[in-house]
């Protein structure tokens, strides 16, 4: 559920034929050239997404595995708190797909972000050219800060350092982005990070 949003936006139609925003991600990585996808699935919403997103991934030429996150799913000598109702974010969905991923290097997105082909194809050339020696080798697809903010209110948005190597330094999360009038134009040059990553497994879940 989408606590500002007031409902199930994964599975929310948008498209013509009421496609949700996941439908024409798994196209664009089909396109991209990946083969299979986990879709990881809370039980909030478990039974609304069959019905419907679910449904229309049966003719998906691409294999669909079906993960779960779930509170008790958590590395030995952990366990939740007792009041905690809510799963964790995306580390621990993808730490929840963890024996769905089996192994292989994958790509990491929100079913509620639509990034397009190209984020897609210049994820997985990168993660195609890894070998086992490149074990902590990891990438991610960002944005001009100035081209993911709209007119109709504010946005969350993980801001990211870069140094000049090109390498991610570091990641602040601001709540409140939205745009403003101004007497002169400004030069938006921050990287927005729309949780679109590369990673490979080795090294991963140590």
């Amino acid at each position: 559920m989408g606590s500002r949003y007031g409902g199930p936006k994964q599975i929310d139609p948008v498209g013509s034929q009421d496609e949700a925003i996941l439908d024409f991600s798994l196209f664009d990585a089909r396109e991209a050239g990946f083969e299979k996808a986990v879709i990881m699935i809370k039980d909030a919403i478990r039974e609304d997404f069959m019905a419907t997103v679910g449904n229309r991934l049966e003719k998906c030429s691409l294999e669909i595995v079906y993960a779960y996150q779930e509170l008790h799913k958590l590395p030995a000598g952990f366990s939740a708190p007792e009041e905690r109702v809510k799963p964790w974010g995306t580390c621990h969905a993808v730490l929840c797909a963890r024996e769905a991923i089996d192994g292989a290097p994958f790509a990491v997105i929100n079913t509620d972000d639509y990034c397009g082909t190209a984020a897609f194809s210049v994820i997985y050339s990168y993660l195609s050219n890894l070998t086992d020696t490149n074990e902590g080798k990891y990438c991610m697809v960002s944005y001009a800060l100035g081209n993911t903010v709209t007119e109709n209110g504010y946005v969350a948005r993980s801001v990211c350092q870069v140094s000049a190597e090109g390498y991610l330094t570091d990641i602040v999360e601001r709540t409140r982005v939205e745009t403003y009038a101004a007497d002169k134009p400004v030069v938006v040059a921050a990287l927005a990070e729309l949780t679109k990553k590369g990673l490979y497994p080795d090294g991963l879940w140590k």
